[in-house]
């Protein structure tokens, strides 16, 4: 691990309907590593999950969007499912939270059906990334390039398909997170990947299952 994230707080922005593993398994991932994570929501108390097609697990939350600032945080975490990311990209507020990121380069991670609230906060455009299957033809006729990959890193964004990518995912979230510098402008994480120059222009890493840098372009 090339930094700690003992100095970063994460914002784990969910709602009802993520699917549990996507939230459970970077939340554990992100604390285990030492970093402040807080489940952020639009409405105080518990927040459902959805295993696949099944209720879940309640989980507490940290903060609601009116109890913090985007400022606050080093870095975003996004779970998938399929209604917690409708929702979300649904709020004109959670939108704003997540431009806040896109903005100000701070680095986020979102999985499975998750990058739909990137296209909402227009972060997709000319972005190369991967995400559940079904939502490709969203975001390629936003802007985006996608990929079958289990992980992809681009622009300081990571994102991943599904559960079965959690452990890739895991690793690249960290990764990214604990090189990036405080207030933004995530940087290259070794030599082998983009320069912060190059990550502006779309400089893009590949991580396969072997956690192996592929090809930067």
């Amino acid at each position: 691990m090339p930094d700690s994230l003992t100095t970063k707080r994460v914002a784990l922005l969910a709602t009802d309907g993520f699917e549990q593993s996507e939230l459970a398994s970077p939340l554990a991932a992100l604390r285990a590593e030492g970093a402040s994570v807080l489940i952020v929501s639009l409405k105080a108390g518990q927040i459902r999950g959805m295993n696949h097609l099944e209720p879940g697990d309640s989980f507490d939350v940290s903060a609601t969007l009116d109890d913090v600032t985007p400022d606050e945080f080093d870095a975003l975490m996004l779970p998938g499912g399929l209604a917690n990311p409708d929702t979300l990209r649904s709020s004109a507020q959670a939108v704003e939270f997540v431009r806040h990121f896109v903005l100000a380069a701070k680095p986020i991670a979102a999985i499975c059906h998750a990058p739909w609230i990137l296209i909402e906060a227009g972060a997709v455009d000319g972005l190369q990334l991967t995400s559940w299957p079904a939502i490709q033809t969203d975001l390629l006729n936003a802007g985006a390039e996608w990929v079958d990959e289990e992980v992809v890193y681009n622009r300081g964004i990571v994102t991943s398909r599904s559960p079965t990518d959690l452990p890739a995912f895991n690793r690249k979230m960290i990764e990214v997170f604990a090189a990036a510098p405080p207030g933004g402008h995530s940087a290259a994480l070794s030599a082998d990947e983009p320069t912060s120059e190059e990550v502006a222009f779309g400089g893009s890493v590949h991580v396969h299952s072997t956690g192996g840098i592929q090809s930067v372009t």
